[in-house]
């Protein structure tokens, strides 16, 4: 937490930034949604192989969203940055037709969960692409600009993008819209990352204006966090080797100890090295999927913890599934002890991290928006973090972990209406 906490200044001043792996971007979101918010709007949220199209009609603390889903072919994942974001206008056109919208002037909110350096609330360059993306002609520039034209070049709507933002940033604004204490958001799924409230007191790297409210939202990316080497000293040699043959070696060290993408890599590696030593599976077949990179799925994780007696049905129906044969009870007993620890390990870090906020915040009362498919469907998650929670946080500190809902439709809506408001 030591540790994280001087990243996280790092990160904030201007001196340090460029030097920093945490790189504490702020949004240039200043304001939490306070109930008043009306209105239509659009939200579009893109974050990996398809893309969602969102109507989300706000009448004061009242929220109704329609929404469809569109897929985004493989050639266009892989082709040019004008392919893409031509693609993404149609869809929009049609929904803005099949919604009877047309001739209505519609604001936009932008959900781009991709590594983004923000310049204002509704301008961002895209700093790499991530998730299988390869767009040639969009690194660099800026995102609302490209689907601006876009929109122009493919369809007759009005359609005006006010704001985009990543999927923390959103988790944080949606339970913040019922919310009132609701400050810190964070992501555990795929990948993992957080965001929170700062006084712009202490963002050295702030360049716009100092007006009320004085605080904006800091998107950490602390994912990053121990790419400088500073967490060496608790990682494994499961967690080196995971590194060296994933797509970004020595790149989101933290996010590899913890996230529904690497989860099961960590727990088929401490497997597949307690076989070879014979300690399991004797006499396992080396054509079976246990030997296989990346073929031990995180939601077997937590398939395998939501066993709660002797049968080990789950388990079981886990091994039969990647190909082992003739486990015994006591395999089935030590593959879920290896899954527990691994989980409690990322419970713990992730409780670690927004400790660090919480006491960095240091206010009596505090929610804590939290998303993602790993906190969702994993048995024990959520109680993990809060008991840890319990012994980081500084005595006095109250605070509450919520499940928000649909951060990245209905909390883009809600960045664009407090733009708006």
């Amino acid at each position: 937490m030591h540790l994280l906490n001087q990243e996280m200044n790092n990160g904030l001043k201007e001196q340090t930034h460029h030097v920093a792996d945490i790189k504490m971007f702020p949004t240039f979101v200043r304001s939490l949604p306070d109930g008043s918010e009306n209105g239509d709007f659009l939200a579009l949220d893109l974050g990996g192989t398809n893309f969602r199209v969102l109507l989300v009609k706000l009448n004061k603390g009242d929220v109704d969203i329609q929404s469809k889903t569109y897929l985004i072919p493989q050639r266009i994942m892989l082709g040019t940055g004008q392919q893409l974001f031509d693609h993404i206008a149609d869809c929009i056109g049609k929904f803005v037709r099949d919604h009877d919208l047309v001739g209505q002037r519609l604001p936009l909110g932008f959900t781009f969960s991709f590594p983004c350096r923000q310049e204002g609330l509704a301008k961002a360059r895209l700093s790499k692409w991530t998730k299988g993306f390869r767009c040639e002609g969009v690194v660099g520039e800026n995102i609302c600009h490209l689907l601006h034209e876009a929109l122009l070049r493919r369809t007759n709507c009005d359609v005006e993008i006010v704001a985009i933002v990543n999927d923390a940033v959103g988790t944080l604004m949606s339970a913040a819209h019922t919310d009132r204490q609701c400050e810190i958001g964070l992501i555990l799924g795929t990948g993992c990352n957080a965001c929170y409230m700062e006084k712009l007191d202490n963002v050295g790297l702030w360049d716009g204006d100092y007006d009320h409210p004085e605080q904006v939202i800091i998107n950490t990316e602390w994912g990053a966090f121990g790419d400088n080497g500073c967490l060496d000293f608790l990682r494994t040699e499961y967690d080196r080797e995971l590194d060296t043959f994933s797509i970004n070696p020595g790149k989101q060290v933290l996010e590899k100890m913890i996230s529904g993408m690497y989860m099961g890599e960590i727990v088929r590696l401490v497997l597949e090295r307690l076989a070879m030593e014979g300690l399991i599976f004797r006499g396992a077949d080396r054509d079976c999927y246990l030997f296989e990179r990346g073929k031990f799925y995180t939601k077997y994780v937590s398939e395998i913890e939501s066993d709660h007696d002797e049968f080990f049905r789950n388990t079981k129906q886990v091994l039969d599934e990647i190909g082992v044969e003739n486990y015994t009870t006591e395999d089935c007993k030590i593959v879920k002890y290896v899954c527990t620890l691994i989980s409690a390990r990322a419970a713990f870090l992730s409780a670690a991290g927004l400790s660090t906020l919480i006491n960095k915040k240091n206010k009596s009362d505090m929610t804590i928006a939290v998303d993602g498919s790993l906190y969702r469907f994993h048995p024990r998650f959520h109680n993990l973090m809060s008991l840890k929670m319990q012994e980081l946080v500084k005595p006095g500190l109250k605070f509450r972990l919520q499940l928000s809902h649909d951060g990245s439709g209905k909390g883009a809506a809600l960045v664009a209406a407090v733009a708006m408001r």
